[in-house]
């Protein structure tokens, strides 16, 4: 079965799992956290891109009460926040990609961006959280930094990070094409 047609398939079974009672619940989790991966082939992120728009139209549309966070403009917002937005586009005009990057490892440190996300979500009203957006903000974002980081922060929120790469069930990699030592036990949203 070709890559687009098994990615369809899983795509279209994840309102179902958002809708259902394990899901909403932590259900059947073995006392762990409610936090699932959607990993899928970078190549097709504008697929992925447009099936959750539909998708959370639905939700809105049949009143679930949840958080879609896309993980680039939380960055850009954070950097707004705190007056570094224009800085950092300076930055990198003239000192280039990796200076900007160096730069901004302690204002977008992961357990600030949890922070950051937590509050964005407002966990009191939401019965789950959709993080997406993961390709535009990588490596200002790493999957595995972001999710650990989460973990006390959103207690018994379901959590679902949208990933461009792969994800085995312990290990997630970026894009499908970059190795990295990354352990992070989470579940597969739609395996």
């Amino acid at each position: 079965m070709s890559s687009i047609k098994n990615l369809q398939k899983r795509l279209d079974k994840i309102l179902d799992k958002l809708e259902s009672q394990e899901f909403l619940h932590n259900q059947g989790l073995g006392n762990e956290i409610g936090f699932y991966v959607f990993d899928y082939p970078a190549e097709h992120e504008l697929v992925v891109r447009e099936h959750l728009q539909l998708i959370t139209q639905k939700l809105q549309q049949r009143g679930r009460s949840f958080a879609s966070i896309n993980l680039f403009n939380c960055i850009i917002e954070l950097l707004q926040q705190r007056n570094l937005l224009q800085r950092a586009f300076q930055l990198q005009q003239e000192r280039g990609d990796e200076a900007l990057f160096n730069a901004l490892k302690g204002p977008l440190e992961q357990n600030r961006m949890a922070d950051f996300i937590a509050d964005k979500a407002n966990l009191e009203q939401s019965q789950f959280i959709l993080l997406h957006g993961l390709g535009s903000a990588w490596p200002m974002i790493r999957g595995h930094g972001l999710l650990n980081a989460l973990h006390a922060k959103v207690g018994a929120v379901p959590t679902v990070l949208f990933y461009p790469g792969e994800y085995d069930g312990t290990m997630l990699k970026p894009f499908g094409r970059i190795e990295s030592n990354n352990y992070y036990r989470a579940f597969k949203l739609v395996p």
